[in-house]
Order: C-alpha cells, then sequence, then structure tokens
C-alpha cells in the first residue's frame, strides 16, 4: 500500500471567507497524490433557508432537519456551495468532480434511530464504496464532497461533514496510507484558548487522556477528536488539525495525532 491519499475537510468559517476559501483551494491544488476535499456549509443553509422563511431548528446546537431543511441542505449544499468550489478549483488547474453520498453510491447512511430527539433526515454512516472513489481517483478526478449521504432507496440525509471526511478516510484505508486533515480557523489544537501561539504539535492516545482530564479538550473540540481518534482506530494513519496553512509543506505548526 505504497500510495497516499490525503482527505482535507473544511468548514464554514472558512467556506464563508472569500479570500480564507481562495487561498484554502490553492494550496489544497498544490498539494502532491491522491486528495479528496469535504465541505460542510451549514452557515450558508441557514442564510438562504432564512430568506426562504424556513428557520433552522437546533436542539443542544445540533441541527434537526426536517423535511423543508433537507430540500435547503440538498440545494445549498450539493447545489451552490459544491459547485462554487469545484468551479474554484478547475481555475487551479485540478479537475475536480462535485459528490454527495449518492452519486456512484459513495456512502450509504440510515436514518438515526430516535431516542431522545428525532434528529428527522439525519444520517449515520453505514460504509462507504471505496472501489468507486478509487475509480475516480485513477482516472484523475478529484472528488469534492458535500455534507449528504443516501440510503439506496432514494433517501438523501443531511450528515456532519467530519463525520464524512472521518468515514471516508477509514473506508479508503484499505486502499491507501491515508491522512485526515481538519480544517478550521485555529492553529491546531491550543493549550491556552486565549493564546493563539500555545499549539499542542503531537498529541497521542496518552496525552489525549491527560488533555481530557486537564479540561484542556472540551466543549466543541470534544466531537473532532472523537472522530479523529474514531479514525485513527480503524486504521487512518494520521489526522492533522488547523488552520489552511497547514496544507502547506513548508508549514508545521499545527496538530498531528496518532495513537
Amino acid at each position: 500500500m505504497g500510495e497516499k491519499l490525503s482527505i482535507i475537510k473544511i468548514g464554514g468559517n472558512v467556506i464563508e471567507d472569500k479570500t480564507q476559501l481562495s487561498h484554502t483551494l490553492s494550496l489544497f491544488s498544490k498539494m502532491e497524490g491522491n486528495k479528496i476535499l469535504v465541505h460542510g456549509g451549514g452557515k450558508k443553509a441557514t442564510e438562504i433557508g432564512n430568506k426562504l422563511g424556513i428557520e433552522a431548528n437546533m436542539i443542544n446546537g445540533r441541527r434537526i432537519t426536517d423535511s423543508q431543511s433537507l430540500d435547503v441542505a440538498i440545494m445549498v449544499y450539493a447545489g451552490l456551495v459544491n459547485k462554487k468550489i469545484v468551479a474554484q478549483l478547475q481555475s487551479h488547474g485540478t479537475n475536480a468532480i462535485g459528490m454527495s453520498g449518492a452519486d456512484a453510491n459513495a456512502i450509504q447512511a440510515h436514518k438515526r434511530p430516535v431516542k431522545e430527539i428525532d434528529f428527522g433526515w439525519v444520517g449515520d454512516v453505514d460504509g462507504v464504496n471505496s472501489n468507486g472513489i478509487f475509480n475516480l481517483l485513477q482516472a484523475g478526478f478529484t472528488p469534492i464532497f458535500c455534507a449528504l449521504t443516501h440510503d439506496g432507496k432514494g433517501q438523501l440525509f443531511n450528515t456532519n461533514a467530519d463525520t464524512i471526511a472521518a468515514e471516508l478516510a477509514i473506508g479508503m484505508s484499505g486502499l491507501f496510507e491515508t491522512t485526515l486533515f481538519y480544517c478550521f480557523e485555529k492553529q491546531g489544537v491550543l493549550r491556552s484558548i486565549e493564546d493563539e501561539d500555545s499549539v499542542i504539535q503531537h498529541i497521542n492516545s496518552e496525552t489525549y487522556a491527560t488533555l481530557l482530564e486537564e479540561g484542556i479538550i472540551a466543549d466543541g473540540m470534544l466531537p473532532k477528536m472523537h472522530n479523529c481518534f474514531h479514525a485513527l482506530q480503524n486504521k487512518v494513519k494520521q489526522v492533522c488539525i488547523g488552520n489552511h496553512s497547514m496544507l502547506d509543506a513548508a508549514n508545521s505548526n499545527f496538530t498531528t495525532l496518532t495513537l
């Protein structure tokens, strides 16, 4: 398994900032070898939904996806955001192809079971069609995934983009030596929220447990870190967390996670 694959996930803050997005896509285009981009778009979906009179329904900071909200997500994620990114990447010489989980049967999911909360049309991932994605990469295409999956019976689901990135990385790890990159607004996992330069450059299972005990990793970072270690425990080689500058081969000031 000599070939390497990079899977890069970009979030709403990058997508909303045109300058930052342009710089990120430029750096992504310069990355060597096989690569896949995964993007969210929740902020844009909320904005467009509000214009259409469809308000976002959140419980405990998590989006409830009713039928109308799902329609907005499909339009915004797979249409507006995805196609703008694909077009920009073409301008950088990257032969990008826009994807949802339904395209090429790439990511199968089921509706999240109702426990205390019914999240609506939210999908939990069952599997990834790694051979189909491999064929796209071999043909010279760079897949650009939005945050949608499907059940194989005609139903699309809204699915967390961090989770999609992790599941893609896990699914492709049987075919490639895979590195997962989570791009967000900070330079990495910080020892102190107030100090932008307090980047913890390496975290493994032991240091992770210590950081949890000390309360340094908390709140919004918890689900992200859970995704990271879930990926590492399923044969993903390493996970990197930082802002878009970590995609620059010359930069080393970001967080790398290994087992």
